[in-house]
């Protein structure tokens, strides 16, 4: 007699490997002919894009450009200057699970970058990176959910239905943005670009069918030196809006987006230094999870053969959390000299880490906040200071979590007593996950050639229930099955009272 294992197939993505990997570099560069010599550096800000990433067997490799402006003092003439210097990495991880098929999402971040001049001609700028990579292996996961046999066999079967969140699309896509941005009337002109900055929000996704809607913005910020010498900011919106595919996913999933660079160039365009040429070169990154009901055989026996069943664990996990904490940092930076005037206030965001007390998860955040000042004597200066960050969050012991930890928005310096009052936001996104352990039947032999032995078994039994005893158990002890213990006690459904005295009737 045959048995066969009714067997269901679901397509989703395994996590192979989840952190974050940390790089330095540093570059010797000369001071171009073109550019007068330094007299002291006053700041070094670094913007990084993403060129190239890889899942090899074993091992992923990333790399990117962090592309530093270097801002100084020059020698024997008037006005802030800038020498733009790109310097390259490579970072790569190694782990047995990954293979050319894995999907790979990678987003490169600054830590901190400086410079220092060795000569008047010679600058050595280092920059600190951290990649946050998540690696994605595609398989087809495989749950017996029944058996299908002859009624003779008397096989008895329990299944239970387990929820469980699954990540089944992982996709990408690039995308670009070029325009011609023009100053408001009330700006003065451009004499030179000293930085730019892009911060890149996803402000809205959706899916609908198999595509998968996004909207943001790309809010890009520009200092620059005007002809008689002052440094003056600039900042411009630019909204996005595009579509991605995706497959095999419901319109309620949940989706985790992240947009970044890899490509940015900003020029003068035209003689009157009004207009901004402006090309960005964008990747959004998609991983999208569903919450699946999984229907498992978890036991199974036949009250007329022998049978065996092998086992096998599962872990499923359910999706408790998916949500943004926004925390404002405040601060007093003091500085050497009195502060005039604010001329650029930018933040770097460090290691995230997490620790646990009970069901309260601690998630902290160093950030590096660096202000371009005036002081009152009219010279630039720069301050910068390290200040913590954190946020709780209740979460079931046992729950996994992982966090990603951003500056969006709009960062505001001023001047104040003894220093300068700095505000900016911080947004704590997180990802709670709860896993269970359970177990299923896997592979089942049936041995026709050996009956179940009943022989010394009585024709009636009296069996007292034990605490927290299933009436599956009870049936399977005694051979019989669940509906004939029913009858035989006039059991309601599902009722099942402890120290109950049930009457187990031989299974003919």
């Amino acid at each position: 007699m045959e048995l066969e294992c009714k067997t269901t197939h679901l397509n989703c993505y395994d996590t192979v490997l989840d952190t974050t990997l940390y790089q330095e570099e540093t570059l010797e560069s000369i001071v171009p002919d073109a550019c007068p010599d330094i007299l002291r550096i006053v700041d070094t800000e670094a913007v990084v894009c993403l060129k190239s990433k890889e899942a090899q067997e074993g091992r992923i490799e990333v790399a990117g450009t962090a592309r530093c402006a270097v801002l100084y003092v020059p020698d024997g003439a008037e006005g802030l200057r800038r020498m733009t210097i790109s310097i390259p990495f490579t970072c790569s991880a190694e782990h047995a699970g990954l293979g050319s098929s894995c999907r790979l999402m990678a987003v490169p971040r600054v830590q901190a970058a400086d410079a220092r001049s060795l000569n008047p001609r010679k600058v050595l700028t280092r920059v600190s990176l951290a990649v946050e990579v998540q690696v994605f292996a595609p398989r087809t996961a495989s749950f017996c959910d029944g058996v299908e046999c002859e009624s003779a066999a008397g096989i008895q079967q329990l299944g239970e239905t387990q929820s469980a969140c699954l990540v089944i699309a992982v996709e990408e896509k690039p995308f670009t943005f070029s325009d011609d941005l023009n100053l408001s009337g009330s700006k003065p002109a451009m004499e030179e670009l000293l930085k730019s900055r892009v911060d890149l929000r996803c402000s809205e996704s959706k899916i609908i069918g198999n595509k998968l809607i996004f909207k943001g913005e790309a809010e890009l910020q520009l200092l620059y030196r005007e002809p008689s010498g002052a440094i003056c900011p600039a900042s411009f919106e630019l909204p996005f809006s595009q579509i991605m595919e995706v497959s095999g996913v419901e319109e309620d999933a949940d989706c985790t987006l992240q947009v970044l660079l890899t490509g940015c160039d900003c020029s003068l365009d035209g003689g009157e230094g009004h207009t901004v040429a402006v090309s960005l070169a964008m990747l959004a990154q998609a991983v999208v999870r569903e919450e699946r009901q999984i229907a498992l055989l978890s036991d199974v026996y036949s009250t007329v053969y022998e049978l065996n069943a092998e086992r096998r664990p599962y872990t499923f996990y359910r999706l408790m959390e998916h949500t943004e904490r926004r925390v404002m940092v405040r601060e007093i930076l003091e500085t050497v000299t009195p502060a005039r005037e604010v001329c650029d206030v930018y933040v770097t965001v460090g290691a995230v880490s997490q620790s646990r007390e009970g069901s309260q998860v601690n998630l902290s955040a160093e950030t590096t906040v660096n202000v371009v000042y005036r002081g009152e004597d009219g010279s630039l200066c720069t301050v910068a200071r390290t200040l913590p960050c954190s946020c709780s969050v209740e979460l079931a012991e046992g729950a996994s979590c992982t966090c990603r930890c951003t500056c969006p928005g709009e960062r505001f310096a001023t001047p104040a007593g003894g220093g300068i009052e700095v505000r900016y936001p911080l947004d704590f996104r997180y990802l709670a996950l709860m896993p269970h352990n359970t177990t299923g039947v896997s592979d089942i032999r049936l041995d026709e050639s050996a009956l179940r032995n009943t022989a010394g078994q009585p024709s009636i039994v009296l069996r007292m229930v034990g605490e927290g005893e299933r009436l599956w158990d009870i049936a399977k002890a005694y051979g019989t099955t669940m509906d004939d213990i029913v009858q035989a006690n006039a059991l309601g459904e599902d009722v099942l009272p402890m120290g109950q005295l049930l009457l187990i009737p031989k299974k003919r």
